[in-house]
């Protein structure tokens, strides 16, 4: 324990010391959260549509009405020819364009459906989701409509019913991203940082000239490695309170788990973390190479195998399975179990067995690698 507390001593000098490294690790962390919560949303709005109206009836009117009053859609264009379309798309300035055709409110006023085309311009990544946000609100104001001409002519609108679907959405029932989104963020800041900078922990040795000291001293590989990332444990819990208070009182996200759960799990996540970029570390032979693979391996898994923005569910079963060698998979559905439905150890002890378990394979690999680099 001497051994590694001087190494961790040692350590926490050289971070110390470096005052610009330290706001970097302490800060950049902070001005991500915010930059990516802002910029980035799961609820797409103000969806950029042209409209073209074929009809100019009073129920055409309604509907146009309901599409700029709703605040999914900015209508910016009227159209006058179907020929603009093709012009509108080409110039990126609608995402999506309503076509109302002639006959649409000579059909409502008969009983029949009016005829709406969405077209989208496939491009843009919210056209899809603005699709379905047209047709809902099709839907919506069709049903208003024949409701209105029951009443009008006296029938029960009852018989217009037909099937009534109830939506509710349990953890996250205002459907805002930030609950979603911002416990994810914390793995992904999390992870790249402590990567990122234990990565250079072994290779700032060799360029400091004082590898060849710890390869005579008396300390043995596993208290190297255990006094390497102790210093930056400390960091990294520091990292995960901040981040964490600032997401629950900025962003008013809700944590309804347990905060020894979300201390331990943390613990464990980042111990894996700090292990891989040590193994990055024993295997570089400079700074350059060690930037590199640790951005590799914090970008890569954290964004695209975690589940952070695509389902795990959705990617071709290569991808799911090669998953499973990640911690940050597991560390993801805790974060976001705890903040929001507030799971107990009893739902969560798969995740916390296998993050146990990378963290011990994970410093032991790197105490392998670094006795292989000597």
């Amino acid at each position: 324990m001497n051994r590694i507390l001087a190494i961790a001593r040692k350590e926490f000098i050289h971070i110390t010391r470096d005052r610009r490294l330290l706001a970097t690790v302490l800060l950049m962390p902070l001005i991500q959260l915010f930059l990516f919560s802002y910029a980035l949303s799961f609820n797409v709005k103000n969806i950029s549509t042209a409209v073209l109206d074929q009809d100019k009836s009073s129920y055409s009117r309604q509907y146009v009405s309901a599409l700029q009053q709703s605040d999914y859609f900015a209508v910016t264009q009227n159209l006058t020819s179907p020929s603009q379309v093709n012009s509108v798309f080409t110039k990126s300035q609608a995402s999506l364009v309503v076509v109302i055709s002639p006959s649409f409110g000579s059909d409502i006023a008969a009983g029949r459906l009016g005829k709406v085309q969405v077209l989208v311009d496939g491009s843009d990544s919210s056209a899809q989701t603005a699709q379905g946000y047209a047709s809902a609100l099709s839907g919506i104001f069709g049903g208003r409509v024949a409701v209105s001409h029951a009443q009008a002519k006296g029938a029960n609108t009852s018989a217009l019913a037909g099937i009534t679907a109830t939506i509710r959405t349990w953890y996250n029932p205002e459907n805002r991203s930030a609950n979603y989104f911002i416990p994810g963020l914390i793995v992904i800041l999390l992870t790249t940082v402590t990567i990122q900078q234990t990565a250079l922990t072994l290779v700032r040795e060799k360029e400091n000239g004082t590898y060849e000291q710890l390869l005579v001293s008396p300390v043995r590989r596993i208290e190297l490695m255990v006094g390497k990332i102790a210093p930056w444990a400390a960091i990294g819990a520091l990292e995960v309170i901040i981040i964490s208070v600032i997401g629950i009182l900025a962003f008013q996200i809700p944590f309804r788990g347990s905060v020894l759960l979300f201390a331990l799990g943390s613990l464990l996540y980042v111990t894996c973390t700090l292990g891989l970029g040590l193994i990055v570390s024993a295997r570089s032979a400079s700074i350059e190479t060690a930037n590199q693979l640790s951005a590799l391996l914090a970008v890569l898994p954290g964004f695209m195998l975690s589940g952070f923005i695509f389902p795990i569910s959705n990617l071709p079963l290569v991808l799911q399975l090669l998953s499973y060698v990640f911690p940050a998979r597991y560390f993801m559905v805790i974060v976001r179990t705890l903040f929001l439905k507030g799971g107990s150890f009893a739902i969560l002890w798969p995740q916390f067995a296998a993050l146990a378990v990378f963290a011990v394979l994970i410093v032991w690999l790197a105490a392998a690698t670094y006795k292989e680099r000597v």
